[in-house]
């Protein structure tokens, strides 16, 4: 009996012994037979850099650079308007910049030819028989209103004295009156600049604040505020603005160079026109004596 319970006592403390080792938490592995653990377990965390990329589709719309074509197929029909009329402003502003510089150079070039053949020594008669059939610049113009006005003071007879400051006046009056007409030739179609430069950027403007308007629009239907919803409007507006300027500024620049070209060129008929009336009116006093 006594055996029973001894054998009985050491059977317990066996199981007991093994419960509680096998209980206690097992070590982690060392050395090559820890890093074949590693790599065979399931539940291992990736010792590498993850790559992150993903092959799905992009949750944006693609980059692409700005196309001037597609922004104005985009546009409202308002914009387009806006960026029609701006792209003819400045087709015809080129073209009549391009006409005004090549007509300036003519006629400061003829200006020079004729004032040398002036100056030459030839007589009144003689200059007038050479640019009676061909007096195409204001200076040949200006030259032959004075003469042909003088001219006619011997139509009958020399003139006496008393009328000599009569016709005077009516020398410098014809001069004047045709230096007015050259000068109004010289600056026809400047008006036309001058309204391009100061209205361009604010049509421009007006187009800019339209496409901004679409732009809130866009958020205010699709209930999103992501780029993709408010550039296309924003880029409408800014290719607008940037429309008026390219339309502008060419405008405004060779508007003033026009005016101080034509300003000039003014200043160099009256000169002229003061020494020709001068030369006429002490050939009227050497005719009246």
């Amino acid at each position: 009996m006594s055996f029973m319970r001894m054998a009985a006592v050491a059977l317990a403390f066996v199981l007991v012994t093994g419960v509680a080792a096998s209980a206690q938490p097992k070590a982690a592995p060392t050395g090559p037979v820890a890093q074949s653990q590693e790599l065979n377990s399931p539940d291992a965390a990736p010792t590498t850099d993850v790559d992150v990329t993903s092959d799905g589709p992009s949750s944006g719309p693609p980059v692409s650079g700005i196309s001037i074509v597609a922004l104005f197929k985009s546009a409202d029909i308002i914009v387009k308007a806006v960026m029609t009329l701006l792209v003819l402003a400045s087709l015809w502003s080129w073209a009549i910049i391009i006409n005004k510089s090549i007509a300036l150079g003519t006629v400061r070039r003829k200006a020079d030819r004729f004032e040398k053949t002036f100056w030459s020594g030839m007589s009144l008669d003689e200059l007038y028989q050479q640019f009676a059939q061909r007096a195409d610049h204001p200076l040949a113009a200006v030259f032959m209103a004075g003469v042909r006005e003088w001219r006619r003071a011997f139509e009958h007879n020399p003139p006496s004295e008393a009328k000599i400051p009569r016709i005077n006046e009516r020398i410098d009056k014809a001069m004047s009156v045709t230096i007015l007409r050259e000068t109004d030739g010289l600056e026809r179609q400047l008006g036309f600049l001058a309204t391009v430069g100061a209205t361009a950027p604010f049509v421009g403007l007006f187009g800019t604040v339209w496409g901004i308007m679409n732009s809130f629009s866009a958020i205010a239907a699709r209930h999103d505020t992501t780029l993709a919803t408010v550039a296309p409007g924003i880029a409408e507006a800014l290719f607008a603005t940037a429309m008026g300027l390219l339309a502008a500024i060419p405008a405004v620049i060779f508007y003033n160079k026009f005016v101080n070209d034509i300003g000039r060129y003014s200043a160099r008929l009256e000169g002229f026109a003061d020494e020709l009336s001068a030369i006429l009116s002490r050939q009227l006093d050497e005719k009246a004596r």
